[in-house]
């Protein structure tokens, strides 16, 4: 098979990451890391990349031009992607990497880096416009904010200073929505951030697994879908989360329950991993015992903890690391991301204490 080139798109800060669970996965080879970008090349027939766990989406490279500028002709003139792109060969590649063969219709998705005397419409519309006339399908387009139909091909533009860039969706649907989110709550995490703190954490078979503000439980799914020989354990204080993680945990061997997060019904040194997407006042507020300080969060951090066990956590500043630290739990890794437009930091710990239980080998992606 011809080589194909792929673009897994992500949350800023996961490039790396991504790249990574490429590699690991054998997927091909990284040509280009950009913004909220991974470019890689395969010569394999079927490469699965729709399996991909950490990035937002991934689609066929369709075509590059040189970035328009900022002034407001350069919208039009992006049309000329269409002409550029192969269309004839991209819906069999496409076909080839797990997504659907047919190009049923046509909706877009734009974004660019830097101030345009444009908007993402009018790149998305010169664009879509030129791609149906070309393949005799229709265009549905946003500009309005009405959803398009769920059999239309999606196909995205970026343009990042330098080039403008069109690809084409391999499945039928972005990555990031999960089949198991049947339910949702404020706050809840981007499944892809998940499954990259599930990974970082290098969670091991026989070890169990914490999460002690579950929410809607998508970090417990995301970590039992790249280790399921462990045992995992959820608590939350909002009912509301409690039923959403119902929802999303039915029939998987994930148990949650109601506590306070300050507060865990588990004994001390019992979790080997411990996975926390804490609600320090940003679209949740703390409740009980965490709604005058965090401290008592990061001592049961502590308590919970295994010797030797990691725990991953997102923070959304690294101020309150100081208090972890005092609590004698050791940053390892701190990675920044950017999530719904706010930075928040990655961060893993580790507890003293040696080595601590591990067994057996590690799952990866």
């Amino acid at each position: 098979m011809t080589a194909a080139n792929l673009v897994a798109r992500c949350v800023h800060g996961l490039e790396p990451t991504v790249a990574a669970e490429v590699l690991q996965r054998g997927l091909g080879v990284i040509t280009h890391l950009g913004h909220r970008e991974v470019h890689f090349r395969t010569c394999r027939s079927e490469s699965r990349a729709v399996e991909l766990r950490t990035a937002d989406d991934v689609f066929l490279l369709a075509a590059r031009c040189a970035d328009v500028g900022a002034a407001k002709e350069g919208a039009a003139a992006l049309a000329r992607l269409a002409d550029l792109a192969d269309l004839g060969s991209l819906p069999r590649q496409r076909e080839s990497h797990g997504g659907p063969g047919a190009l049923t219709g046509v909706e877009v998705s734009a974004s660019f880096l830097g101030r345009r005397n444009f908007n993402r419409h009018d790149v998305e519309d010169a664009v879509g416009h030129a791609l149906a006339r070309r393949l005799g399908i229709g265009y549905h387009s946003r500009r309005e904010g009405a959803a398009p139909p769920s059999a239309h091909s999606g196909w995205r533009v970026t343009l990042d200073g330098t080039r403008a860039t069109l690809m084409l969706r391999i499945a039928g649907r972005p990555l990031h929505r999960r089949d198991y989110k049947r339910c949702s709550v404020p706050g809840t995490l981007h499944p892809p951030l998940a499954a990259a703190m599930a990974g970082m954490a290098d969670i091991r078979p026989g070890q169990t697994v914490l999460d002690p503000c579950c929410g809607a439980g998508t970090l417990l799914i995301e970590a039992w879908r790249q280790q399921p020989e462990a045992r995992f354990r959820g608590f939350d204080l909002a009912s509301e989360a409690l039923r959403a993680a119902g929802e999303n945990l039915a029939g998987l061997p994930i148990t949650v329950g109601r506590a306070d997060a300050g507060r865990l019904p588990v004994p001390d040194g019992s979790a080997d991993r411990v996975l926390s997407n804490p609600p320090w006042g940003g679209q949740v507020a703390a409740r009980g015992l965490l709604a005058a300080s965090s401290s008592p969060w990061w001592a049961e951090l502590r308590r919970v903890l295994a010797p030797g066990g990691t725990a991953v956590v997102l923070l959304p500043g690294v101020g309150d690391l100081p208090m972890g630290i005092r609590h004698q739990l050791v940053p390892v890794h701190v990675q920044r991301v950017r999530v719904s437009g706010a930075q928040s930091f990655l961060v893993r710990l580790t507890a003293p204490g040696g080595r601590g239980r591990t067994r057996g080998g590690a799952q990866g992606y």
